[in-house]
């Protein structure tokens, strides 16, 4: 009797330390490398009384890029395979979409051909598919494809390919009274609907390109109607301008994964005290997909130079993280 209790009580020693340094391991889907060290490093040091680099609670401000840093955003980004389903959704109100580009060539499934037009091209398919709609409206459409709609290689739901590395991170920062923000060139009212729901981040705490919009009374009730009308572009220059115009604070930690997020590392680096900056490199061809310089989406170029430099850390998708999306 005495050598079994003795036995169960070493089973329960052995599970309660497994359990302790899981629960002690705030990142477990990262290998333990120099990018996982260097982000414990960073927030020990910004979060531990006495530090000499202690950072009180209300500055801990961690902004992130959301294309190609929370979720996948290849072979296109995922707010234009919504467009394009938009499109399709639309086209029986739009008889005159058969013989219009882009139009024409969308319905047909000729992405290149819809596409060589260039900005042109993608302003003309975004604002019939995004405008003329009250917010509330454009809000629902929105939950419902994210509800659904599933991503032609993979078959996942497109919130289904969000990376389980960075949602652990996010999770982290925020046990650590850091308050994260998404910083995203994407529309600000494609991500609000569901970023609560699958980053933890609200949607105020969503700063984004956008759309006019105007105050109406429709039917006695007060709505405010999206307009087709560009008000801003939060990529590049736009993200350290839309920062301070949403959120007010220098970031201490910025995150991202293309040249389209040098700009917020740069100003967010550029501040007093201690700072971090991380990019994603997309390395693993396999469980994901593997580009940078060359890529006509999500282009690492100047700002892969730049970290290599001033020494940022850059994450290694293949060789830093055990597992890519949450069901790996």
């Amino acid at each position: 009797m005495k050598k079994r209790i003795s036995w169960l009580l070493s089973v329960l020693l052995i599970a309660m330390s497994a359990a302790f340094a899981q629960a002690a391991d705030p990142l477990p889907s990262w290998n333990d490398m120099a990018s996982k060290k260097a982000i414990v490093a960073f927030v020990e040091k910004v979060t531990t009384p006495g530090s000499p680099d202690y950072v009180r609670p209300a500055e801990r401000i961690a902004t992130f890029d959301n294309e190609g840093t929370l979720w996948s955003e290849q072979p296109m980004y995922f707010q234009l395979f919504f467009a394009i389903d938009r499109v399709k959704a639309l086209a029986p109100q739009h008889p005159e979409w058969k013989t219009r580009e882009p139009f024409a060539s969308v319905l047909k499934g000729d992405l290149k051909t819809a596409l060589k037009g260039g900005e042109k091209a993608l302003a003309q398919i975004f604002m019939a598919t995004h405008a003329g709609m009250t917010t509330t409206e454009f809000e629902n459409i929105v939950k419902d494809w994210v509800a659904r709609a599933r991503h032609p290689k993979t078959n996942r739901l497109y919130t289904g390919m969000v990376y389980q590395p960075m949602l652990e991170l996010l999770a982290y920062l925020r046990s650590k009274f850091f308050k994260t923000y998404i910083v995203s060139g994407g529309g600000i009212e494609f991500m609000r609907p569901w970023t609560e729901a699958v980053y933890g981040i609200p949607p105020e705490q969503v700063v984004g390109s956008s759309i006019k919009t105007k105050f109406e009374m429709r039917d006695g009730k007060p709505v405010l109607v999206r307009l087709a009308e560009l008000d801003f572009i939060d990529d590049k220059e736009g993200k350290p301008v839309g920062i301070n115009a949403h959120i007010g604070r220098r970031p201490i930690a910025a995150f991202g994964n293309s040249d389209g997020d040098l700009q917020m590392l740069q100003w967010t680096m550029a501040g007093q005290g201690a700072r971090f900056a991380l990019l994603v490199h997309h390395t693993d061809g396999e469980r994901e997909w593997a580009y940078d310089r060359d890529s006509h989406i999500g282009c690492l170029d100047k700002a892969l130079d730049e970290a290599n430099a001033k020494g940022w850390t850059v994450v290694d998708m293949k060789n830093d993280w055990k597992r890519i999306y949450p069901d790996q």
